[in-house]
């Protein structure tokens, strides 16, 4: 059945997989940096590119295989497994765009990732119809949901474990090996057998698509997926102007490891302390107010109280935080904004428009595209994007800023 297969076809289906897989991603790695109904956009389009990818590489791959002639495609299986992969692919990417990455949330998410592949794969392939039957090898139709389940595993750990430019590309490319490995295991194991006459009356009836029609639906989409890896190649405006409001953030951020304990230059930082703050301006002759000593965090039963010298970072999750003590993210009811106006600032600083870090606890500091990441301790150690603007204050702090004679 592999044999026979147009060589060309089969390059066009594998380029499609990684290109939808690379718009995808690139669209999933900036969940984490958004907000509200950002972060519901951006999920919905990052499970678009990727079912468009998966479900366009599938038919790709069905058409450079030797199918009957006779053959049509059903429209309603072919939409339904349009559906099932979009689903799929959805939640899985949902599990992995929040909280932090651990084997919890990567195996379920590769495995159901791997499940959505395979699922849309033999939906779309019983779309098929004429004259024939189709029947599979039991050995590869499970060789083929391994590979997917293994490679989408493969992709989601590079893809997790930093989101620069290399490590989204490889990612795109297990992506693609995830698609079309499945997808050319499960057509090696599949047969079409000629119905005897007393099995014509069986054959499956309904709204039916030509090869023809299928094709331009396909080249349509081989477009859109083609269009969207263009669009997230191009620079995010956002970070552009950035760099425009901080000129000396253009300096190359240091890659250093910082021990857990090292202090910043500057007045010693206590960090259990109660630090008196700047009243806010327009106040002269207000007392100077307290910085908060304590956060809120919900829970079950309630909201409970975290010291403040336990908090490691803070993220910005809709008009909410999420607090990462060093061992897990627990919810804030205040906005960043308002976390940024109650924390002492000589322990606390805003590295990006969606992040606070608490600098004592900085423990490892590297660049990552056009800004820089930085890992926090703790027993469960955890990584925090730093916009390009505050690369320069955030090496200030940690003491890394060069010196000239």
């Amino acid at each position: 059945m592999f044999d026979g297969h147009d060589p060309f076809l089969v390059a066009l289906s594998v380029a499609i997989a990684i290109l939808g897989g690379y718009t995808g991603f690139s669209l999933t790695a900036r969940i984490r940096d958004a907000a509200g109904v950002n972060r519901r956009v951006l999920l919905s389009g990052a499970a678009v590119f990727l079912a468009v990818g998966i479900w366009t590489m599938h038919f790709v791959g069905v058409m450079a295989a030797p199918i009957p002639a006779d053959a049509v495609y059903l429209v309603l299986p072919t939409i339904v497994s349009f559906l099932i992969c979009a689903l799929v692919v959805g939640v899985s990417l949902f599990f992995v765009s929040i909280g932090e990455p651990s084997p919890r949330r990567i195996i379920p998410s590769a495995v159901l990732l791997g499940t959505g592949i395979a699922s849309m794969h033999y939906v779309g392939i019983h779309g098929l119809a004429g004259q024939f039957g189709i029947t599979h090898d039991p050995l590869m139709v499970l060789l083929s949901v391994a590979i997917a389940m293994l490679a989408a595993y493969g992709g989601l750990r590079i893809f997790l474990a930093r989101q620069d430019g290399l490590r989204l590309a490889a990612s795109a490319i297990a992506f693609g090996v995830a698609v079309s490995g499945m997808h050319y295991t499960a057509m090696l194991g599949m047969h079409f057998v000629p119905l005897t006459a007393e099995a014509h009356h069986h054959v499956a009836a309904g709204l039916a698509a030509s090869q023809q029609v299928l094709s331009i639906v396909v080249a349509v989409l081989c477009f859109v997926v083609a269009a969207g890896f263009l669009l997230s190649l191009v620079p995010d405006p956002r970070r552009q102007a950035e760099a425009v409001a901080d000129p000396a953030a253009n300096m190359e951020p240091a890659i250093a490891e910082v021990a857990p304990s090292a202090a910043p230059e500057g007045p010693a930082v206590l960090p259990n302390s109660v630090r008196l703050m700047p009243a806010p301006l327009g106040g002269i002759g207000q007392p100077p107010r307290l910085a908060a000593s304590r956060l809120p965090v919900e829970g079950a039963n309630g909201t409970h109280f975290i010291d403040a010298g336990e908090v490691r970072s803070l993220r910005a999750d809709a008009h909410y935080t999420r607090i990462h003590d060093g061992t897990r993210e627990r919810m804030c009811p205040w906005s960043i904004s308002e976390a940024e106006a109650q924390l002492d600032p000589s322990l606390f600083i805003r590295v990006h428009r969606s992040h606070i870090v608490a600098i004592s606890h900085v423990c490892f500091v590297g660049k990552e595209g056009d800004g820089a990441i930085i890992e926090l301790d703790g027993p469960a150690p955890h990584r925090v994007p730093v916009s390009r603007a505050k690369i320069a204050e955030v090496k200030a702090r940690l003491g890394l800023v060069r010196r000239h004679a």
